[in-house]
């Protein structure tokens, strides 16, 4: 398994990042405009989905984030042929797709539990897959049963072996009728992947219905699928013999657009963030307006900034969509840090996400962990003896720390905390961040951000 600290040097190398660590001089207010590329949590899938074309794809709007360059390389190795054209466009060509051994796999996945999603693909493609050991960010079980038990629902032969999984489909892949117990994302995108094109009809029930997993379907659908979705997060889909290539322009990344304008809240700036859109957002803005911060929108994008006068303290509570996303809650935490009273966050997605706010607290922060259900209903964490719920009293004036991302969504609070924070602050394993937000370090100096890569 990799270190910390390896994950985040190859990330960032990976997108041309050679330094590991950023010295920023906070206490100065984020004020400009940064533009938006398409989400991580729908590039990366959609290019997976590629895999089940006759004819080439195209995807546009695509980031030049490291998990991109890790998919890519994954394709690669199984024979797709991946090509730029332009700036922000892939060319995506599964003609001659093939096999490729665990360590091939390994050497590219990385830390990445993308590999998993290839199994479905893989199936109808070559009638085989292999899975090495995933990794990811640590904030907490994504065990993959679920992915391998729908698996072999539709007909797939799951063989564990010392390096990694094999699984196979001798009799082929046929329709199925799938119950979750959570709305996970990835296993909603598994069976996606998977029954577009397995034999008879597949019904999923307990779907999650995130804008990604929606612009999936799209996807999906432009290929040839046949894919029905009810209120009730049913979704049906009818297996077809033959998907072709797609075109199609990526969603906009709803969670960079929050992580912006969490930052343009914490550091009493100004953010207009391109290409973000109301529709995707209605939660976040919600509760952005409810803590004091303020938003216009407009055609091309959403302005964030802070109005002046008090933040307010708010009750939160993390939820699958249309709830209160996860990925939103750690950068707004940095937020509430400033915000006059007590506010409460109850994560009910992740079960180990609070992790990052031990440098908050280093920093002056007055946040303490919980194991109960604060704030609202109980979760499944709640018997499980894990700190989901965070009590943060403000408002705190954050002073400068040496602090060490330890995840996508947390490292990039950090980076909010040490901009807002009086002095210089260094920030270690900014690798990481290059994982899900693409060119921070150049969107950061366009901002007027006062920082020193150091390598």
């Amino acid at each position: 398994m990799n270190t910390l600290l390896e994950d985040a040097q190859a990330a960032g190398a990976s997108v041309g990042l050679t330094a590991d660590r950023i010295t920023i001089n906070g206490g100065k207010p984020l004020v400009g405009r940064i533009e938006l590329k398409g989400a991580k949590n729908l590039v990366t899938k959609a290019m997976v989905a590629s895999l089940l074309g006759e004819t080439p794809s195209e995807l546009r709007s695509v980031p030049e984030i490291s998990d991109v360059r890790v998919v890519k390389g994954l394709l690669e190795v199984h024979g797709v042929k991946v090509s730029s054209v332009g700036a922000d466009t892939l060319m995506l060509d599964p003609s001659n797709v093939e096999s490729a051994h665990f360590e091939v796999i390994d050497a590219y996945a990385g830390s990445s539990r993308i590999p998993i999603l290839f199994c479905g693909p893989l199936l109808h493609r070559l009638g085989e897959a292999f899975i090495p050991d995933l990794g990811g960010c640590r904030i907490g079980d994504r065990p993959i049963d679920f992915h391998l038990e729908s698996l072999r629902r539709f007909g797939a032969v799951v063989d564990k072996q010392p390096q990694g999984i094999r699984l196979t489909a001798p009799n082929g892949l046929k329709g199925a009728k799938i119950e979750l117990a959570y709305p996970s994302v990835g296993a909603t995108e598994q069976v996606l992947l998977t029954a577009v094109r397995a034999e008879g009809t597949t019904e999923l029930r307990g779907a999650a219905v995130e804008p990604e997993i929606m612009d999936l379907i799209n996807i999906l659908q432009k290929m040839g699928a046949i894919i029905s979705v009810d209120t009730d997060r049913v979704i049906r889909i009818e297996g077809v013999e033959r998907l072709e290539g797609y075109k199609h322009t990526a969603l906009f990344d709803r969670n960079e657009a929050a992580s912006w304008a969490a930052a343009a809240l914490a550091t009493n700036g100004d953010i207009f963030v391109g290409g973000a859109r109301q529709s995707e957002m209605l939660t976040f803005l919600n509760v952005f307006r409810k803590v004091g911060g303020a938003f216009e929108i407009q055609d091309d994008g959403i302005r964030f900034f802070h109005p002046g006068g008090k933040l307010k303290p708010v009750i939160i509570e993390t939820d699958v969509h249309p709830g209160f996303m996860t990925d939103w809650q750690q950068p707004l935490v940095v937020a509430l840090t400033k915000a006059e009273g007590v506010s409460i966050v109850h994560e009910t997605v992740y079960e180990q996400r609070f992790g990052f706010t031990d440098a908050l607290v280093d920093m002056g922060a007055q946040i303490q962990l919980h194991r109960e259900c604060l704030g609202g209903a109980e979760c499944r964490f709640g018997q499980r003896n894990f700190n989901h719920s965070a009590v943060i009293v403000g408002p705190t004036e954050l002073h400068a720390a040496d602090v060490v991302v330890p995840d996508l969504r947390g490292g990039f609070s950090h980076l909010i905390a040490a901009l807002s924070a009086d002095g210089a602050s260094t920030v270690s394993n900014v690798g990481i961040i290059a994982r899900g937000y693409e060119n921070f370090i150049e969107k950061l100096r366009a901002l007027g951000a006062d920082f020193v890569l150091e390598a």
